[in-house]
């Protein structure tokens, strides 16, 4: 949950804030947040001023020490690299030099003092970065139509996206700010910057940043690096874990001088680089190794889910077969159970057995599947459900059964169907005096 401080941030704030929080490496939120709000939320100028800081540099909200600060020149230390306005010679050219040094000095300072009111009174349009893309292509549009299209490749982007494309690929990336109104920047383009050899240098080596300062995106570059004078070239790169400026060169400087201060920033700074690439290669096998051993983890943990899931499963089957064992040996009790109460209930209803000399009865042998036989006597008048219910209350006669009588051979009906609704008595099923009936043994049918 976001602090109480941090919850009026909007998003694009937020994002500033974590990208700041990125390119920096500051770990605490609170001193990121008011960084940018000492900035506006300028990324690039709160960026480029805390490398400055780091640099020796003083930042512009951190008033220098009373004593000068103390550089750490073998870690800090920025290569730069200023070519001067040559010398006048000659008798004539110190003398046209010191009638115009005064004329030049007055029109300076009336226009910085100008500019300087200027500010109190209509604030700086370049102040205000609302496309910062569109400065970027503007730029680049009014570059090819002065100077042609033989010319380093543009980054088309932002400096923010600039510098996080350089860290992410690990590249060096040289910044050019362009000063329109600059008496060498027409020079420099034209037959520096535009040189062949100093194309395919910068082309194969690097990224390549470029903006005009009278746009508002490379105002707000050049007042995050402090150029001196014009042209200004940058080289930033990615030095322990923080995009650092390493060079500046300024001034006019010529194609050759420029190619060999370029390879020597980039020669003396590479093996920062080559460590970096070694320690994100490092940081990349120790991530695929820890994925893999997650990987291998989440594998293993499947299995033995899996295994307990099929040994849950096990048992529970175990448990519902012995569930279902249990029941039918319940219900098959149950059923024994009502069977043999059943017999019981049809013994006590039946009627009593005629004596052997009554002349209405009839005596009837049943051979039953067992092939035991069963002896009892019967009136004539009685129904053939009695003889049904008689076998029925057998404790050694079948559950389900018919009796069937040999001559000639038929089924009796003693159970009411719809053929025999009222089954018949033994007179009018033809039974004679003594007979011998069959059990047949329904029970499996």
């Amino acid at each position: 949950m976001a602090a109480p401080e941090e919850q009026d941030l909007t998003q694009e704030q937020t994002e500033k804030l974590l990208q700041f929080q990125d390119l920096t490496g500051i770990e605490s939120m609170d001193q990121c947040r008011h960084t940018l709000e000492q900035h506006n939320w300028n990324i690039e100028a709160a960026v480029q001023d805390r490398l400055n800081e780091q640099e020796g540099v003083p930042s512009v909200f951190n008033p220098p020490p009373s004593r000068p600060l103390q550089v750490n020149t073998a870690d800090h230390r920025i290569y730069s690299y200023v070519v001067s306005r040559p010398q006048p010679r000659g008798l004539l050219g110190w003398g046209y030099y010191l009638i115009m040094l005064p004329f030049r000095f007055t029109y300076y300072t009336i226009l910085d003092i100008f500019r300087f009111a200027l500010r109190f009174i209509r604030p700086d349009p370049r102040s205000r970065v609302t496309d910062p893309v569109g400065d970027i292509v503007s730029f680049m549009h009014s570059f090819e139509e002065k100077y042609g299209r033989a010319h380093p490749v543009f980054y088309q982007g932002t400096y923010s996206q600039a510098l996080n494309d350089a860290k992410r690929e690990l590249r060096f990336l040289l910044v050019y700010l362009h000063g329109d109104d600059h008496q060498d920047s027409d020079e420099f383009c034209r037959n520096t910057l535009c040189a062949p050899e100093v194309i395919s240098l910068i082309n194969t080596r690097m990224l390549f940043w470029a903006c005009s300062t009278n746009k508002p995106e490379g105002y707000r570059v050049s007042q995050a690096l402090r150029e001196n004078t014009y042209p200004f070239l940058a080289m930033i790169m990615l030095k322990d874990r923080r995009m650092t400026v390493v060079g500046r060169l300024e001034g006019l400087i010529q194609p050759d001088d420029l190619i060999n201060q370029l390879t020597f920033i980039i020669d003396a700074n590479q093996t920062y680089l080559v460590s970096e690439r070694l320690e994100r290669e490092e940081r990349n096998q120790t991530q695929v190794l820890r994925q893999q051993q997650d990987e291998a983890y989440l594998a293993s943990l499947r299995a033995d889910q899996e295994k307990e899931r099929k040994k849950r499963e096990e048992r529970e089957r175990k448990r519902r077969k012995e569930e279902e064992v249990k029941q039918q040996k319940l219900a098959e009790e149950r059923r024994r159970q009502n069977l043999q109460e059943e017999k019981e209930r049809k013994l006590e209803c039946l009627p009593p057995e005629p004596s052997p000399d009554d002349p209405e009865s009839v005596k009837i042998i049943f051979k039953l599947p067992n092939d035991s036989r069963v002896e009892r006597r019967f009136h004539f008048s009685q129904s053939l459900t009695v003889i049904h219910d008689f076998l029925f209350s057998l404790k050694e006669s079948p559950e389900k059964f018919q009796i069937e009588a040999n001559f000639p051979r038929r089924v009796l009906p003693c159970v009411p169907s719809e053929e025999w609704p009222n089954p018949p008595t033994l007179q009018e099923a033809g039974l004679s005096h003594t007979e011998v009936l069959f059990v047949q043994d329904l029970t499996d049918e």
